[in-house]
Order: structure tokens, then C-alpha cells, then sequence
């Protein structure tokens, strides 16, 4: 079970408590906008090599979690997981 004081944890609650996320490979939402962040760990989601290329984002496609983060807070959040349009 994750700390409720875990460093990650910054109110997050507030907009992402309850959301249903799908699980997709990360894609620009603008053409000029190169990158997105995990939502908690500030991971960074990218095209480039060495950033992540899969993760949960939110129906409206602007809030990325990454795996790890997902795991981590799932159960707390009460997420539910569904299919990518």
C-alpha cells in the first residue's frame, strides 16, 4: 500500500480520482508540442529514444501516469482501465 505522504502525491485527487484512463502508446496532441510528464513523477513521455512510449492517459488524451505510477496508485484512485478508441 503506497504512503499517503508519498512525494508523488501532490492533489491529484482532485481531478484524477475515479477517471477512466486507457493504456496506449504516447502520441503528440499538437504538432507542436514534443513531449508530455506522468502526472506524479514527472517521468517524461516522448518520441526521443530514451523517454517513455507507453503509458495511461486520461479520455481527454492531456494527462499522462506512467506504468509505474499506474500500479503505484490504481487501487487509491479507483481508476478504471478501458479500451483506446
Amino acid at each position: 500500500m503506497i504512503d499517503k505522504n508519498d512525494w508523488r502525491l501532490q492533489g491529484q485527487e482532485k481531478y484524477l480520482a475515479g477517471k477512466k484512463l486507457m493504456k496506449v502508446p504516447y502520441f503528440r496532441w499538437s504538432k507542436t508540442w514534443d513531449h508530455d510528464h506522468c502526472d506524479f513523477c514527472w517521468a517524461t513521455f516522448s518520441e526521443y529514444e530514451n523517454d517513455l512510449h507507453e503509458g495511461y492517459v486520461t479520455e481527454d488524451k492531456h494527462t499522462w501516469i506512467c506504468p509505474e505510477c499506474y500500479k503505484d496508485f490504481k487501487e487509491m484512485f479507483k481508476w478504471e482501465l478501458i479500451e483506446s478508441e
